[in-house]
């Protein structure tokens, strides 16, 4: 497969940057390395991100037909890193839409030329299932498959990955966390704090980006009050992360665009357990005793019944919308 456009590769990394949860702005030209990218989180906290990325091709050896890597082109040794911020060495398959994470210690300095580096392109296949792999080259070497919606989860954690990842047992209980199999304190005990960690990190992050993918998924990527798509679709919880009995089940889920998501969580709107999106009356007199309520009228027209999954075994629990309303003080 030829290589992406490098437009056509900033897109990729935006709507990776988008699809785990961020919002991702480019502040360099698109044909430079690396692209520098601004990434920030829905609370409006910014990091500054650091990306050297080409696109991944087969590597053309007949003896080794699972080799897919990059060459790394246009660069120069050593590789820049960012001063205040992240920065990550990836590879892009366009034809899965999953990216080849490397290990930039690794790969810093090189000789003249244009170095290549490699990853298992079954790694990045079972990257799809998993939302996160990992591949030990026999250089003992750690790369890693990660889909879209795992990205900013690989950025802001690639260093520590890579490196943490090359001790046998930490890399068998790193594949185990991102494959969301449960990881119990005897699994974990006898780690370093570095290690237990990152292991830590990695389940939790891996649940909450596998509730992301269920829960866009089940509502057809649509908002379930405005039906708009557009690709700004969140997944918000119903009962809220850290409520006692919150979990990361689809049913526990629902799809908002990130105006109602925000309002939601906020209590300014209700789901009851008629499947009906409603007004806080408290809220909203609140708003308007502070006479911040402009635009309420239209926000407001787009709320009642709310476009549900088609399968009804995703529907959300009236269990966790109760216990939710009550953890808010919603009065129902």
């Amino acid at each position: 497969m030829p290589a992406v456009s490098p437009r056509q590769l900033v897109e990729a990394i935006l709507e990776g940057i988008q699809d785990s949860g961020f919002s991702g702005a480019i502040v360099s030209s698109l044909r430079e390395h690396p692209r520098k990218f601004v990434v920030t989180t829905v609370e409006g906290t910014s990091q500054s991100l650091w990306v050297y990325a080409w696109t991944l091709t087969h590597g053309g050896r007949p003896s080794l037909p699972y080799e897919y890597r990059i060459q790394m082109t246009t660069v120069e040794s050593p590789l820049a890193e960012n001063p205040v911020g992240h920065t990550v060495l990836i590879g892009y398959e366009p034809s899965m839409r999953v990216f080849g994470g490397f290990d930039l210690t690794r790969h810093r300095t090189f000789s003249v030329g244009s170095p290549s580096v490699q990853v298992d392109v079954r790694i990045l296949r079972q990257a799809l299932q998993d939302g996160l792999a990992f591949d030990r080259k026999s250089n003992q070497e750690i790369a890693l498959g990660f889909r879209s919606d795992y990205f900013t989860n690989y950025a802001f954690n690639a260093s520590t990955l890579h490196k943490l990842g090359r001790q046998s047992q930490t890399l068998d209980l790193l594949a185990k966390a991102s494959s969301r199999q449960p990881i119990v304190a005897a699994d974990i005990e006898s780690l370093s704090q570095d290690r237990k960690r990152i292991v830590q990190t990695v389940s939790r992050l891996s649940r909450l980006s596998g509730f992301r993918e269920l829960v866009r998924n089940a509502y057809g990527e649509r908002c379930a009050v405005t039906r708009l798509q557009l690709r700004l679709i969140e997944a918000a919880h119903i009962l809220p992360v850290g409520a006692p009995g919150s979990v990361d089940d689809v049913r526990n889920g629902i799809a908002l665009s990130p105006t109602y998501h925000r309002a939601y969580d906020n209590g300014l709107i209700y789901l009851d357990s008629s499947y009906d999106m409603r007004i806080n009356p408290g809220k909203e007199s609140a708003l308007q005793s502070l006479n911040l309520a402009g635009g309420l009228v239209d926000f407001k027209a787009s709320l009642g019944r709310i476009h549900l999954p088609q399968d009804k075994r995703q529907w959300p629990d009236t269990g966790f919308i109760d216990k939710a309303n009550r953890v808010r003080g919603i009065a129902v």
